[in-house]
C-alpha cells in the first residue's frame, strides 16, 4: 500500500515537471526567437546601409551582414510561424530605425546589437539553453 502511494506521488511529480518544462521551453523559445528577430532587423539595416554607401571595399562586409540576417531569420522560423517572423522583423526594423531618429549613423545600433548578435549566431544552442534555464 505504501509503495503504491509512493509510486503515484512519483508519477504525479514527473508529470508536473514535464508540463512545467514544456511551458518553460515555450517561453524560452519565444524569448530566443525575439532576440533572433531583433538581430535579423539589425543585420538588415546594417547591410542596407553598407549597400547604400556604394563603397566596393565594403561589399564583402555587406554580404556577411545580409547572410547573418538570413541565418537569424531562418533560426527564428524554427520557433515561430514564418508570417509572424516576417512581420516581427519588419516591426523591429521600423523600431530600430526610429530609435536612430532618422540619422544615418549606425553607431547606437552597433553598440547595442553587434556583440550580442555575433554571440547569438556563433552558438545559438547556448543562448537557447540560457533562456530555458531563465524561464523555468
Amino acid at each position: 500500500m505504501l509503495n503504491l502511494r509512493v509510486l503515484k506521488g512519483s508519477v504525479i511529480a514527473v508529470f508536473a515537471f514535464s508540463v512545467t518544462t514544456g511551458v518553460a521551453a515555450s517561453e524560452a523559445e519565444k524569448a530566443f526567437s525575439q532576440e533572433l528577430i531583433e538581430c535579423a532587423a539589425y543585420y538588415q539595416i546594417s547591410s542596407e546601409a553598407i549597400a547604400g554607401m556604394n563603397a566596393p571595399q565594403m561589399q564583402a562586409v555587406g554580404e556577411r551582414l545580409k547572410n547573418a540576417k538570413i541565418e537569424a531569420e531562418n533560426l527564428a522560423k524554427k520557433y515561430q510561424p514564418q508570417a509572424e517572423v516576417t512581420a516581427a522583423i519588419a516591426n523591429a526594423k521600423a523600431s530600430q530605425l526610429q530609435s536612430l531618429g532618422g540619422a544615418s549613423n549606425l553607431g547606437p545600433l552597433m553598440g547595442k546589437y553587434k556583440g550580442q548578435c555575433q554571440s547569438l549566431l556563433a552558438d545559438p544552442q547556448k543562448r537557447l539553453d540560457y533562456w530555458i534555464m531563465a524561464t523555468m
